[in-house]
């Protein structure tokens, strides 16, 4: 929920012709500042106000805070590239979040529907008109941060267990309970007891153990299943939940061993390829494992990606993963990053969340599903700036 700072206001004293009563009782107001901080009938300050002992860093008057962020007010001069980007792309993105509308954006989404055909210039005229864009700081004031990608993996997969296809993709396991810890990946892999739980719960069965892994870290993913009689279908498998235990990139713990400079998911699997006698090893080095419901896959739903942390699918290139700490699930984003992966200067929604997805202006890109999108996601790590577009 958004929490706008408000500025003390003091009213006007009694003047000196006020009755003598009038000046015992305002007298006697004053006394109470003392205990309770507030003036009433001589003065009123609001209950947000914060006080000098507060360790909140003072914010501009043309501020809104968040829990981990806060918002300056700037011109839509300001947005670097505004009058250039096709909004027609980041307008599909936007009629998705308004299939699950949050406030304040409840009330604007007939004008994004209606204007889901018009041109780019009536749109922008639009978003000047109805909107009031803010920079994201962090709360000390920094106003860069850093950006990453995410992508929807697709890979092939057996219904069965096959000679082949021999790495399971659990559904929830029937004693878990949500937000409690559960076996780590290498006690699922070691314990019979863990072993016992997860009978009979998994959906389906991968070929590559690192491919699990990467599925897993993303969230979602695209399965091209083959069934037991033969047939091939395309499901998702989407996000369920994982065991509770703390996520620990792999990537981290190659470059703490100096085992590797890139820990791109490219350098990752270069460096796997030279030491396969250490897969295991880098698996358990990370201990979180994540669960999965399965989907069904109409080619409508394969023109889209897996539904984020706003229960709207994600669209690739327009869809970003925020802090909902700093920034709503379903709020405009103007973003601008500049690197060797990607140069954007764009809209995109704030539709999804993530473990890693942590500060004010912190985001993951949603890349896609193609190979190309496994690329840029794999390597993605670059400054970005985002301004939120907030109704006015």
């Amino acid at each position: 929920m958004v929490h706008q700072i408000m500025k003390m206001k003091i009213n006007p004293a009694p003047r000196a012709s006020s009755s003598s009563s009038v000046i015992r009782g305002c007298l006697r107001w004053w006394k109470l500042v003392a205990i309770v901080g507030t003036l009433v009938g001589c003065a009123s300050v609001t209950a947000d106000t914060p006080t000098p002992s507060d360790p909140v860093t003072a914010a501009p008057a043309d501020s809104r805070m968040q829990a981990k962020s806060r918002w300056v007010a700037v011109d839509w001069d300001d947005l670097p590239g505004f009058t250039q980007d096709n909004l027609f792309e980041a307008w599909n993105a936007w009629l998705k979040s308004c299939e699950r509308p949050r406030e304040p954006w409840i009330a604007l989404c007939g004008d994004v529907r209606r204007l889901s055909i018009a041109t780019d210039q009536a749109q922008r005229d639009w978003m000047r008109l109805q909107l009031q864009p803010y920079r994201v700081e962090g709360l000390q004031g920094a106003s860069s941060g850093l950006l990453t990608g995410y992508y929807e993996p697709q890979l092939q997969a057996s219904r069965i267990a096959t000679p082949q296809f021999q790495v399971p993709l659990y559904q929830t396991p029937l004693n878990w309970v949500a937000g409690q810890a559960w076996y780590t990946r290498n006690e699922i892999d070691t314990l019979p007891q863990a072993q016992a739980a997860l009978q009979g719960r998994a959906i389906a069965y991968l070929a590559n153990p690192v491919d699990a892994l990467v599925l897993q870290i993303q969230g979602s993913g695209r399965l091209h299943l083959t069934e037991p009689d033969g047939s091939v279908r395309l499901v998702r498998l989407a996000y369920a939940g994982t065991n509770d235990q703390p996520y620990r990139s792999v990537g981290r713990w190659l470059l703490d061993q100096g085992l590797i400079r890139d820990a791109s998911w490219p350098g990752i699997k270069a460096w796997l390829a030279t030491n396969p006698q250490r897969e295991q090893e880098l698996l358990w080095s990370n201990p979180r494992v994540v669960f999965f419901k399965e989907e069904a896959m109409t080619d409508f739903d394969a023109e889209f990606g897996p539904k984020g942390a706003q229960g709207v699918a994600l669209t690739p290139g327009r869809s970003i993963a925020v802090d909902p700490g700093s920034i709503p699930y379903g709020t405009p984003v103007w973003l601008t990053t500049a690197g060797p992966q990607l140069t954007v200067q764009r809209l995109v929604l704030a539709q999804d969340t993530g473990s890693a997805i942590v500060g004010a202006v912190r985001a993951d890109y949603f890349a896609g599903w193609d190979g190309a999108a496994a690329d840029l996601a794999g390597r993605l790590r670059q400054p970005l700036q985002m301004w939120v577009l907030w109704p006015k």
